[in-house]
């Protein structure tokens, strides 16, 4: 865990993303159930280069819901953001094995060419977009994770969060999100909001059980669970939306990869099996959106 003051966090995250390339390995292949839309036949023909083929999907693997190890058995992941890789493998004829990287990660590992793809929940922005290019499947829904009780009544990205403790993944997009408060709580003579840096979801929550931080803020799924996994010790303040969707990370230099994936998408969505996906994680069906491109030159 870190705390950080504001100016030291965007250096520290990067040489945290570098760090954690010493740490990453080669996960099992899920045996996550798809079946390709019957129009999945015509792009394996427009689209032949990748059929046969194996890839490698980086994920952070702490997000349960989207991507998890799976408790029945720790050599297998599972979740929406697997059986969606799994289907869109399938549309387009190839298989996929998986990277398992801190989030920090995700994208350096993509651009260092030891992953192809990145399907992990990951929000596309204009700034992710530098790194690589996204087709979008999601919108993005955040809740505000509080001790029960909201003791610092605590109401979204705003400056309630004056003088309170974030607990944050790093890399996230909440942390620029929180740090542009500061000036705002500056002019109302209260402190910074304070931000620890964690890997993972469940060290984020844990933080607020053991008292070190007084929120988290992502995904509004993840802090449902967590709400349901501690219903006397959390509660969910808020949720609120971001301007975000949630994309697929693929590498700029492979525009036919992306737009083969974005075709699948298309067909996935079409088939109305991105939805039956949701439904079958427990996902809201409001986050869903026709697939789309963000690509910054």
């Amino acid at each position: 865990m870190l705390t950080l003051s504001f100016p030291r966090i965007h250096r520290l995250m990067h040489v945290a993303a570098l760090g954690t390339l010493l740490v990453v390995g080669i996960g099992a292949s899920t045996d996550a159930k798809a079946a390709a839309p019957a129009a999945c036949a015509a792009l394996q023909v427009k689209y032949p280069d990748w059929k046969g083929k194996t890839l490698v999907n980086a994920i952070n693997p702490h997000t349960p819901g989207y991507e998890s190890i799976d408790p029945k058995d720790p050599s297998k992941y599972i979740g929406f953001d697997i059986d969606l890789g799994e289907m869109i493998g399938e549309c387009l004829g190839f298989k996929l094995t998986y990277k398992a990287v801190a989030f920090a990660a995700l994208l350096t590992t993509l651009q260092s060419g030891q992953a192809d793809i990145v399907i992990s929940d990951i929000y596309a922005t204009e700034e992710r977009a530098k790194a690589a290019d996204f087709i979008t499947y999601s919108k993005v829904f955040d809740g505000v994770l509080v001790a029960k009780g909201n003791p610092k009544k605590i109401t979204g990205i705003d400056t309630s969060l004056c003088g309170a403790t974030a607990a944050e993944n790093t890399g996230y997009v909440e942390v620029p999100l929180i740090q542009a408060l500061g000036p705002e709580c500056k002019k109302l003579g209260k402190p910074e909001p304070a931000i620890q840096l964690y890997d993972n979801n469940a060290n984020c929550i844990q933080a607020i059980l053991a008292g070190r931080a007084d929120t988290y803020i992502n995904d509004v799924n993840t802090v449902d669970n967590a709400v349901k996994a501690y219903p006397d010790k959390l509660e969910k303040a808020i949720a609120v939306t971001i301007p975000y969707q949630v994309g697929i990370g693929v590498p700029k230099d492979k525009p036919k990869f992306r737009d083969a994936v974005h075709a699948a998408m298309v067909e996935i969505h079409k088939s109305g099996d991105q939805l039956a996906l949701l439904k079958k994680w427990n996902l809201d069906p409001n986050n869903l959106i026709e697939p789309g491109l963000l690509i910054v030159k």
